[in-house]
């Protein structure tokens, strides 16, 4: 694990935190001692009160806005925590997409896929050895081709799943620099805007989940992504947050 010798704080980029996952597990993070970089796309100001919020409490942290699925946009946000802070310890792949409306039929790869392993490569010349990149999916996307998909999340599905796999070639370009990659799947998460947009389109599909019990909540799936980005585990492991009829014992215990 790497510290910022300055601060003793880590410095910790999560992209898609304004709200949701991304905000919840910025807030366990500052909780924990480190400085958290708020990524947003377009919303500002809920991203500068979610900021303003932690560090009322005590914490520390800043704002970037960026759109990582725009090539230079994603190259600015990297290039800018690199000149602030000198170095990324933790780099959390929390946004994702493909279900907003009037969405270009390619943007689901190009944000679950493309955007992602830019952003990583953009992100390794300044990460030093022991830092930790923690790849945020879901259940439906993580085991897609092996179990079935709800119709309406199949574009999400698929290019998260190349995302994971294109992040997962890397692994071993990463574990030669010391820096080792996680992977955080959950069943359907309660109260995300995934779900919300699922539900008013496929509301049986969600409806299909509950029945295998209560689906995770926000703050139970932000933890396991927070407590990831300290995880010793191997390199590439999966953590696995509720759904546990798609696992098998092997996976259970992995």
């Amino acid at each position: 694990m790497t510290v910022d010798e300055r601060t003793g704080r880590r410095i910790v980029l999560i992209t898609g935190a304004s709200r949701g996952i991304g905000a919840e597990t910025a807030r366990v993070l500052a909780t924990r001692g480190d400085h958290v970089v708020i990524n947003y796309r377009e919303k500002a100001k809920r991203a500068d009160a979610l900021a303003g919020s932690i560090r009322q409490a005590g914490g520390s942290a800043s704002t970037a806005g960026a759109d990582i699925a725009d090539a230079d946009s994603a190259r600015a946000l990297v290039a800018g925590v690199a000149e602030e802070f000198g170095r990324l310890d933790v780099l959390v792949l929390n946004a994702s997409g493909g279900l907003e409306r009037d969405a270009r039929p390619d943007y689901a790869m190009a944000l679950n896929r493309d955007a992602q392993e830019r952003l990583v490569r953009l992100a390794l010349p300044h990460m030093p050895s022991g830092a930790r990149i923690v790849f945020v999916t879901s259940h439906q996307a993580h085991f897609h081709g092996r179990k079935p998909v709800p119709a309406d999340y199949e574009p999400i599905a698929a290019s998260k799943r190349a995302g994971e796999d294109a992040l997962r070639a890397m692994i071993l370009e990463l574990d030669a620099r010391g820096i080792a990659l996680h992977v955080v799947s959950g069943d359907m998460i309660d109260g995300t805007i995934i779900v919300q947009l699922l539900e008013r389109r496929n509301p049986d599909a969600v409806a299909a989940r509950r029945e295998h019990g209560d689906l995770p909540t926000v703050t139970e799936f932000a933890t396991a992504v927070a407590d990831a980005t300290a995880a010793t585990a191997d390199p590439g492991h999966t953590i696995y947050i509720g759904g546990l009829d798609y696992l098998d014992a092997q996976e259970i215990t992995s």
